[in-house]
């Protein structure tokens, strides 16, 4: 199935300026349009039309960042015929307005992303250990830095109720997550690119006054895994001790 929902996501990178309904992506995917989205969704955690819509925002960061084109064009380059839409959808996305990408990504890197504003109610920590194939460990052996952060949906978008850029492989701690269920997700790699290596996008549950482990493992980005779209910090050099809460510990022996 990892195949068919494939060539669906392929058509999708394709021609995601243009509508594509999902007959006709459940077409490339050599598969019935009922049975396609129950398999999509199984795959990637997502449906066709929610992975479409990241595909869109993705692309728009891409030529906000590499080209002067207007904004108002970028929201018709990516499918979207409204700049209205295009907006709200954009900066709930990634953070930050189409505009203030643009700045940012040309005049200086990007800091963390501010969380979610404190809730009321139950809170818990979500604790654990990240590691990394050791064919991707950079050169020379030093430590690599990965942003981890509690999400609400499968996607790195919107902002984390709580996250941490914390050396890898390494400890991490997210105090304060609102009790629920949450994508505890990490990634390795900045900017509009692909991300490089990324792990953690199944789901667990806080729960008040409790500790919940989940642990990481990098892997390489694949065909199948919605791009990140939250403006992201440099993730390169030391790790610092920074976001909302989350903090980093040491390396636990043996890992990597």
């Amino acid at each position: 199935m990892d195949q068919a929902v494939e060539r669906a996501i392929a058509r999708i990178w394709q021609r995601y300026s243009e509508p594509l309904p999902i007959a006709e992506l459940a077409a490339a995917a050599l598969l019935s349009r009922f049975h396609f989205v129950r398999v999509f969704r199984n795959v990637t955690g997502i449906t066709p039309a929610r992975f479409l819509a990241a595909v869109r925002i993705y692309q728009a960061k891409r030529l906000l960042q590499t080209t002067s084109m207007r904004i108002t064009d970028v929201s018709l380059a990516v499918g979207y015929n409204s700049v209205g839409s295009f907006t709200n959808h954009f900066t709930r996305s990634v953070g930050v307005s189409p505009g203030r990408f643009r700045r940012i990504s040309w005049n200086g890197g990007f800091g963390m992303p501010r969380a979610e504003r404190e809730t009321a109610g139950s809170h818990g920590t979500v604790t654990g250990t990240i590691t990394r194939p050791a064919a991707r460990a950079p050169a020379g052996g030093a430590a690599g830095r990965a942003y981890v952060g509690a999400f609400r949906t499968p996607i790195l978008q919107h902002r984390p109720a709580v996250a941490a850029v914390v050396d890898v492989p390494g400890g991490y701690v997210l105090p304060a997550v609102p009790a629920g269920t949450w994508f505890i997700q990490a990634v390795a790699g900045a900017g509009t690119g692909p991300a490089l290596l990324t792990g953690g996008q199944i789901p667990v549950t806080v729960t008040a006054g409790g500790v919940t482990r989940a642990a990481i493992r990098l892997r390489p980005g694949r065909l199948i895994d919605p791009p990140a779209l939250l403006a992201l910090p440099e993730l390169q050099g030391r790790a610092e001790a920074i976001g909302a809460g989350g903090r980093n510990l040491p390396a636990p022996a043996g890992s990597g």
